[in-house]
């Protein structure tokens, strides 16, 4: 079982160091082939990717933040996403239809 953590911002993965969150990988795309029982997937992925990795039989941990509308766009440090409440919550994900 492995821990993949999913972002293209160097900022997240500052913030998910400093947190002592174990990571296996880092990834800036999720290949889904990858992705077994058992895994666990950390990111921001969109609702359609995130119930692909729960179908898998793999865990799906968002990282959120309360971000201010005027922060939008800009890149974050690990600073700024502790100020923005960072964290990481599990989410079960499922397709229906």
């Amino acid at each position: 079982m492995s821990a993949y953590f999913v972002s293209r911002h160097p900022g997240a993965l500052d913030w998910a160091t400093a947190c002592g969150i174990g990571i296996d990988h880092k990834v800036e795309h999720l290949d889904l082939s990858t992705i077994g029982a058992g895994d666990k997937v950390i990111g921001t992925l969109p609702v359609n990717l995130a119930a692909a990795v729960c179908a898998r039989g793999a865990r799906y941990l968002h990282l959120s933040l309360d971000l201010p509308a005027e922060w939008r766009g800009r890149e974050l440090s690990a600073a700024d996403m502790q100020a923005c409440g960072a964290r990481i919550e599990e989410y079960r994900v499922e397709r229906v239809g």
